[in-house]
């Protein structure tokens, strides 16, 4: 047992690499929350609006997105994606596991984040909305102008924790090559026959993040409930 538990074998190269994995697991996850954030604002727009279709497309991206594993969504859009388009055009094509992974993730991302923004939403004062028709303002308009920003200080803290939870997920792209914590840990495992030391260090590395985050998401929402 103290041999597994023997952290001296890690050699300071064996460090950095862990810690480039730290940090691209940190970038993959912010990348994914702004772009996330972003759909999950255009698809609550869409769940809110009056236009069949628009709701209807809303709908049917979040539903397909929260109703299937994220690694299903992942695994497929880097093999199973490029074998459609090589049928399609007859050209063999593929992905850069960076990108399709955080493509992927950031879809996933926007569904969860489509009902968190819905909900800040429709917590905004019914009158705001009913002042921003009396002002005669298009739907965008209303939206971008009045609701949106009333609708911030309900949406960030549950973001923050989407964030966290970003975190964890980018352990995910491990299984499409991506060189993040995760992949990194397995990887210097492999090369010592010993994986209970580096996956140790990449937990405490994860709890480290998570807990650090949260720590300063909770004083994040105290001030914005001090500002009300």
């Amino acid at each position: 047992m103290d041999s597994l538990l023997n952290f001296s074998i890690l050699t300071r190269e064996d460090i950095f690499f862990m810690l480039r994995a730290v940090r691209m697991s940190l970038g993959i996850a912010a990348v994914c929350l702004v772009a996330g954030t972003i759909l999950g604002t255009i698809g609550a727009a869409g769940k809110l609006s009056k236009n069949k279709l628009l709701n209807g497309i809303a709908t049917v991206y979040v539903e397909v997105f929260r109703g299937t594993p994220m690694m299903m969504q992942i695994t497929f859009a880097f093999l199973a994606l490029p074998g459609v388009i090589r049928l399609i055009t007859g050209n063999p094509i593929r992905f850069d596991p960076v990108i399709t992974g955080a493509i992927a993730i950031s879809l996933n991302s926007g569904a969860y984040s489509c009902e968190l923004i819905r909900s800040g939403i429709l917590g905004v004062d019914k009158g705001q909305w009913e002042a921003a028709d009396a002002l005669g303002l298009s739907y965008r308009q209303k939206m971008f102008k009045i609701i949106l920003p009333q609708a911030f200080k309900r949406i960030v803290p549950p973001l923050v924790s989407e964030f966290i939870t970003l975190i964890k997920d980018t352990s995910l792209l491990s299984s499409i090559g991506v060189v993040e914590l995760m992949k990194s840990a397995t990887t210097v495992g492999a090369n010592y026959y010993n994986y209970l030391v580096p996956l140790t260090v990449a937990s405490g590395i994860y709890l480290v993040l998570t807990v650090t985050i949260s720590f300063f998401a909770r004083k994040l929402e105290r001030r914005l409930a001090e500002s009300d």
